[in-house]
Parts: structure tokens; C-alpha cells; sequence
């Protein structure tokens, strides 16, 4: 079965490269993107062990890279069917310790680069009345953990948008979701910026976050295989009616669940999308 093309960022690595593998073997043509996927030997392994995946250089930080790179899929295949926002990492630290430059950096990253990528691929979706988009945040935008403000802000901020996009394009036939994964044994950490190693004694938040370090080291140690959240962004892909949102396991449908009264987000779709289709007069109660 040949399910069309798929857009994945973040590739080189971790969830993303196991989404590749994920869905190419359920059948789709992935174009891997990341910053430099000829330095991914993984990735490229993939690329030789089949003719279901393409490598391409996509910089989601670089506006022209992003415009370029996306064009550039369009004219090799046509179409892009499923974009799988996946670029991103963490960034530890507490408000006083950020400097502006901190934030912007996460922001730039794990907000804007996801706001590009998605906004280049939906004129063509739009226009064809197809397409999905799928984004992993992370139980981080759902609540907000010690020491990763920078993180938390932009995965909050990511699912403000996905959640204020998905009743419009909707209207077009296409559908938006977001994925919320917990702790996953990838890279994270050691790929995080910020304050993942030792700190400083004399800085007063050096006892809360080192304990705090300790114990998300052994939370992602523990964590859930990155071809298991794989598989769930497959069966997104694959879901007849998918949702607005998802957990990739139930330990992170739990967390959600201690935050969200409808962990799909299938309700609240329901009613934002009431807003484009009655009057004032005819709209749902809260």
C-alpha cells in the first residue's frame, strides 16, 4: 500500500528517526529532514536499506531553509500528505537563571520552527481538501515542569496554536493533531541546552536542581522506547478520525488526565468549532 508522502523533521535521532523507519514500513514515501542528515548514520542506513526514504536538509530555525526545503519536496513528488513536526529539544533551568537569549532559542526552535514547517505545507493541503499534521509536543505542554520554563512555555505555546488551527483546517479536509509523549530513552538530555550538568553551589537553586536532574535522568533511563511512540505516530497516520490530541502510553494519558477533563481534545474541537459554523445565538454552552 502506498499511503503518499510524509514530511518528517527531527529525523536524525531518536523519535523522529523511529517514525521514519515506523512509516515506511506502514507503507509511506518519508522525505527524513533534519539540520545535517548526512551526519546521521542511522538515518542514512535507513535511506540504503530501502527506497522508501529520502534524506533532505531542513534548518526549522532558518525561514529560507524551511521555505526552500519544503519546495523542494513539492517539486520532487507533488504533494506532502503527513507532516510530522518533530524537531525540537529541551532546555533546563528556572526563570532567573534564563537569559533572553535562552528563551528566544527554545522559542525559535520549539515553536517557530514548527509554526514554519506548518505553515509552508498548508497551502498545498488546503488546496486539495487532504492532508494531516501531526506534532509531538510533549507532556511538558500539558503541564509544566520544574526547571524547564524555556520548554514548557514553547511546547504550551506550540499546543495553542495546533489547538487553534485544528476546527480551520478542518474546514479544508485536513486534520491536526498533537502527540504528548512522557519520558522516552532518547538523547534528551544530553542534547538539552541549559543546565543539565552540575551547577554552580553558590547559585540557590543548585540543591532543588540537582535533585531535579538526578530524577529525570532516571525517569528517561526508564522510559518508553522511541519505537513505541513511533508506532503511535503511524497509527495517528492511519486513524480514520484522528484526534486533536494523543499520549503515546497510558502513564502519559494519566499525567494529561490530571489536567485535562478530555484527554482526546476531540470536545474541545467540537466546540471551537462552533465558532465558524452558527451565530452567536446558536453557540454551545461552556
Amino acid at each position: 500500500m502506498d499511503r503518499g508522502i510524509a514530511l518528517v523533521t527531527g529525523a536524525s535521532s531518536g523519535i523522529g528517526l523511529a517514525a521514519v523507519a515506523a512509516l515506511a514500513a506502514d507503507g509511506w514515501r518519508v522525505v527524513a529532514t533534519a539540520r545535517r542528515p548526512d551526519q546521521a548514520p542511522a538515518l542514512t542506513d535507513l535511506v540504503a536499506a530501502g527506497d522508501r526514504v529520502q534524506l533532505r536538509s531542513i534548518d526549522v530555525t532558518v525561514p529560507d531553509s524551511v521555505r526552500s526545503g519544503v519546495q523542494a519536496v513539492l517539486t520532487d513528488h507533488g504533494a506532502i500528505d503527513l507532516l510530522v513536526n518533530n524537531a525540537g529539544a529541551g532546555h533546563r533551568g528556572t526563570l532567573e537563571q534564563l537569559s533572553d537569549d535562552e528563551l528566544r532559542g527554545s522559542w525559535e526552535l520549539n515553536f517557530l520552527g514548527v509554526a514554519r514547517v506548518t505553515r509552508a505545507v498548508i497551502p498545498g493541503m488546503r488546496a486539495r481538501g487532504s492532508g494531516r499534521i501531526v506534532t509531538v509536543t510533549s507532556s511538558n505542554g500539558v503541564i509544566g515542569m520544574p526547571f524547564s520554563d524555556a520548554y514548557n512555555a514553547s511546547k504550551f505555546a506550540v499546543e495553542g496554536l495546533m489547538e487553534g488551527l485544528a476546527p480551520v483546517l478542518a474546514a479544508f479536509g485536513v486534520s491536526v493533531s498533537v502527540l504528548e509523549p512522557g519520558p522516552v530513552r532518547t538523547a534528551f538530555l544530553r542534547n538539552a541546552g541549559g543546565r543539565t550538568g552540575s551547577v554552580d553551589p553558590a547559585d540557590p537553586y543548585a540543591d532543588l536542581l540537582g535533585r531535579y536532574n538526578a530524577t529525570m535522568a532516571g525517569l528517561l533511563g526508564s522510559g518508553e522506547e522511541p519505537a513505541s511512540v513511533a508506532e503511535v505516530i503511524a497509527g495517528i497516520a492511519r486513524d480514520p478520525r484522528p484526534h486533536l490530541r494523543y499520549q503515546s502510553s497510558p502513564a502519559a494519558t494519566a499525567l494529561a488526565g490530571r489536567k485535562l477533563v478530555d484527554p482526546t481534545g476531540d470536545t474541545v474541537v467540537a466546540g471551537t468549532s462552533a465558532f465558524l459554523q452558527h451565530g452567536a445565538d446558536r453557540l454551545p454552552g461552556p
